[in-house]
C-alpha cells in the first residue's frame, strides 16, 4: 500500500469515528492526516509527511479550540432551555404578594418570583429560570 493511501485511510477512519462521537476535534486531526496523504502523493519522504500532518492537525485543532465551535457555551443550567424545557413557557399569575406568587403549572403548585426588570401585575409571564420548585418569570 502506498503511503498516501495509508494516510487517507487513517483520515477516513477518524471521520467515521467523528460521526459516532460527534466532536469536531477528530475531524481536525483527520484533516491533518489527509494533508499528510497529499504530501505523500506529491512524493515527499515519510518524516516530512508526518511533520506536515502533525503541524496541520495541531493547527486545525488549535483553530477549532479558539472558535465558538470548540467550546461549549457556558450557561447556567437553571437558565438553559436545552436543559430545562420549562424555560420560555408561559404561566398565568392571578395575583402577586411582594413579588412572589403561587401558581398551578403542569398540574402542581409552584412558587413564582419576579425576575429582574419584571413588573408585578396579574396576567401571563414567561419563565426565564427554574430554581428547584421556584419559577423566576419575566413579563411577556
Amino acid at each position: 500500500m502506498a503511503d498516501w493511501m495509508g494516510w487517507l485511510a487513517l483520515a477516513g477512519i477518524l471521520v467515521i469515528l467523528e460521526l459516532f462521537i460527534g466532536t469536531f476535534y477528530l475531524l481536525m486531526i483527520a484533516i491533518g492526516l489527509a494533508v499528510g496523504g497529499v504530501v505523500a502523493l506529491l512524493g515527499a519522504a515519510l518524516p516530512l509527511q508526518a511533520i506536515v500532518a502533525g503541524v496541520v492537525g495541531v493547527a486545525a485543532t488549535g483553530l477549532l479550540h479558539r472558535s465558538r465551535f470548540g467550546r461549549p457555551a457556558r450557561q447556567d443550567a437553571t437558565r438553559d432551555r436545552n436543559v430545562n424545557l420549562d424555560i420560555g413557557q408561559h404561566v398565568s399569575v392571578p395575583a402577586w404578594d411582594n413579588g412572589r406568587a403561587r401558581v398551578l403549572y403542569r398540574g402542581a403548585l409552584w412558587d413564582v418570583e419576579l425576575g429582574q426588570g419584571a413588573t408585578a401585575h396579574p396576567g401571563q409571564f414567561r419563565i426565564v429560570e427554574v430554581l428547584g420548585s421556584r419559577l423566576v418569570v419575566a413579563n411577556g
